[in-house]
């Protein structure tokens, strides 16, 4: 076994790492961007090298500096996580030419299954089920569009070299056909350098069900299946082991079909095949169809670990050593059922938009496993992924492992950014998803209903009110003490577009009165947190700055708005389409003096390894353009204004 690895990656996936590490005797070093120099993953390690800049291209894609920081640390052996230079069989070569192990698989397995087209063409030789669609290599738009015609709408339009949802376009209608193309070459070149695409059919009803995979390089075995048909955007959210409504036959074929696709390219260490099942007629042995095999560990491992009770992480460190599969196939068993939830900072009412911040607050309930690379202090920056944890959750059946999650997200306590565990929560609570009925359209279907926010009950306003003067700290036997009648203090607290005047006095220690629109309620706090009339159970939220967090459920952010701040409802930035987040514009399509309809697209601003199509609200004449492609902004900055003219 090693005595010292290099984790060439950063968040949680490198802490993850480093906990198994530890565990087994084998010393980390980690890497770290200018960016990361105080990150949880610096701090875990034995040792931490700088490599660069924040960008990812200044530092974690630098695989010379990488290489370079192992030999000189002494570490035996890189591990890269997932993401960045994980999948690059350059990087493979480049570590073992420089007498380092690369713990993954070997650069020949890498560029079998790295461009898509090719390694359909070798799973479909191989005996692997292959979804319709065209995997050639001439990529003129007019040939492309052809043969999306041949094979039928709708059809997906994916990056050969793509993976995460990148580069992939959903087409339903012809007419579409060749703006998504553009629009799908343009961000795969962003994200892999490469804008090359394959034409398959979309199946209508479809599941995302994968199986985890780990070969030794001869031998191969399946860890089971793990369902991700719970997705927006091609992007999972919830993932979940096994299958709901998987059955024994399905699962033998599903399973040998991946193990012939490992075998078939000598795989090492442990990877993932992606099939895309039919879920329109129930889970038959002849309805999967192979999609990709992503050649390293998948984000979503947690829930295979814990429906096997195998660490994957240490699997791979003994293969990577010369040892064999640690398992034989009849020695794996399922025990239970698991679910992954990937908690972001991200708004969802705004659409999702990635979103930056400091965690002012963080924390997690006891009963959840919770994979994370931040605490509370750091900053959610614009230059990474938005991902604050993974949280896991297993139980004998799926109801309780489902019931667990649901309790896990409303127990867990975020605050310095908006995130998406309103909607997670909403999710674990769907009917058809606790039913077990998923596919990948779900959150198509019924996304606005889960993405809908409710307005602040009597009780919220009035716990935001007693955390904004700060009563969970007033346990002086004095406080509140008056010789006459009650000190009242105005405030004047702001939700979800709504605004309120209350007014609060602090009648005792840990009690206050709060009144508003003619009503009043009592307010107690103690260690559980605040105690409000009609308030199912005790209230937990802080205060930072002007923000306040109530966590929960339904959690919320309010602003104690300044009463006499008085803001123009209309003005000229009505007119100016502003970054919504910090990033860099990829792309403008217009200039001052074009005429523009509702809807046209404006400029393609790249951030969190997304691009976001900024559009227009209205019709009207482009009056300046405000930036150029390649500039770095921050969010808020103004990008195009336009100015009013006769609708178009």
């Amino acid at each position: 076994m090693f005595d010292k690895i290099l984790i060439a990656n950063r968040g949680e996936i490198a802490c993850r790492i480093i906990r198994t590490a530890r565990a087994m005797g084998v010393r980390t070093v980690a890497v770290c961007s200018e960016a990361d120099r105080a990150a949880l993953h610096v701090e875990m390690a034995d040792q931490a090298v700088l490599i660069g800049g924040p960008a990812p291209k200044d530092s974690y894609l630098r695989g010379d500096v990488i290489i370079r920081a192992a030999l000189d640390t002494g570490a035996q052996a890189i591990h890269p996580g997932y993401g960045f230079l994980s999948e690059n069989p350059d990087f493979v070569e480049a570590v073992e030419a420089a007498g380092l192990v690369f713990i993954g698989p070997s650069a020949r397995a890498i560029r079998a299954m790295g461009l898509k087209d090719a390694a359909k063409a070798l799973m479909a030789e191989a005996g692997v089920p292959v979804v319709p669609g065209y995997h050639g290599t001439n990529q003129d738009p007019e040939h492309l569009a052809g043969a999306a015609d041949a094979i039928g709408y709708p059809v997906l339009i994916k990056a050969v070299a793509g993976g995460g949802g990148k580069g992939m376009r959903l087409v339903e209608d012809p007419a579409q056909f060749a703006q998504a193309l553009v629009s799908a070459r343009g961000e795969a070149a962003t994200a892999f350098g490469n804008d090359a695409v394959l034409i398959e059919k979309f199946v209508t009803r479809p599941r995302h069900i994968e199986i985890q995979v780990f070969g030794d390089g001869t031998d191969a075995v399946h860890l089971f299946e793990r369902d991700c048909s719970l997705q927006r955007r091609h992007q999972k959210v919830i993932e979940e082991a096994p299958a709901p409504g998987m059955t024994p036959e399905m699962r033998a074929a599903m399973g040998q079909a991946a193990v012939r696709a490992a075998k078939a390219i000598g795989y090492k260490g442990a990877g993932t095949v992606e099939f895309i099942v039919d879920g329109s007629r129930g889970l038959r042995p002849d309805g999967f169809w192979f999609m990709e095999m992503n050649t390293r560990l998948q984000v979503e491992h947690p829930v295979t670990e814990a429906i096997t009770g195998v660490d994957l992480v240490e699997w791979q460190l003994r293969v990577a050593a010369g040892e064999g599969v640690p398992l034989a196939q009849e020695a794996l068993h399922i025990t239970g059922h698991a679910f992954e939830a990937r908690l972001y900072a991200e708004d969802v009412p705004a659409g999702f938009l990635p979103a930056t911040g400091q965690l002012v607050h963080l924390d997690f309930p006891a009963g959840a496993r919770a994979e994370t690379g931040v605490r509370t202090g750091d900053v959610i920056s614009p230059w990474y992924d938005p991902m604050i944890a993974k949280l896991v959750t297993h139980g004998e059946t799926r109801a309780i492992a489902l019931r667990r999650l649901e309790a896990a997200l409303a127990a867990t306590e975020v605050a310095g950014t908006v995130t998406n565990l309103a909607f997670l929560g909403a999710l674990a609570r769907h009917p058809e998803f606790c039913a077990g009925g998923v596919d990948t359209g779900l959150i198509g279907r019924d996304g606005d209903a889960m993405v809908a926010v409710p307005e602040p009950a009597a009780w919220e306003w009035a716990a935001a009110a007693a955390l904004a003067i700060g009563l969970t700290g007033l346990r002086d036997p004095l406080a509140g003490f008056t010789l006459g009648g009650r000190l009242w203090q105005d405030l004047c607290l702001a939700c979800d577009a709504q605004e309120k005047a209350l007014r609060i006095a602090v009648t005792g220690p840990g009690r206050a009165v709060v009144a508003w629109d003619g009503q009043e309620c009592v307010v107690t706090a103690d260690d559980a947190g605040l105690r409000v009339a009609g308030a199912p159970a005790p209230v937990r939220g802080v205060r930072s700055g002007t923000g306040i967090a109530l966590f929960g459920a339904q959690p919320r952010l309010f602003d104690l708005a300044d009463p006499l701040a008085r803001h123009s409802q209309a003005g000229p930035e009505a007119d100016i389409v502003t970054a919504p987040m910090p990033g860099l514009v990829k792309a403008v399509f217009v200039a001052a003096g074009d005429l523009v309809e509702s809807g046209a697209r404006l400029a393609v601003l790249e951030a969190m390894k997304m691009e976001h199509t900024l559009c227009a609200a209205r019709a009207g004449r482009i009056a300046d353009v405000l930036v150029a492609p390649g500039a770095q902004v921050e969010a808020g900055a103004a990008l195009v204004r336009l100015e009013e003219t006769e609708a178009v």
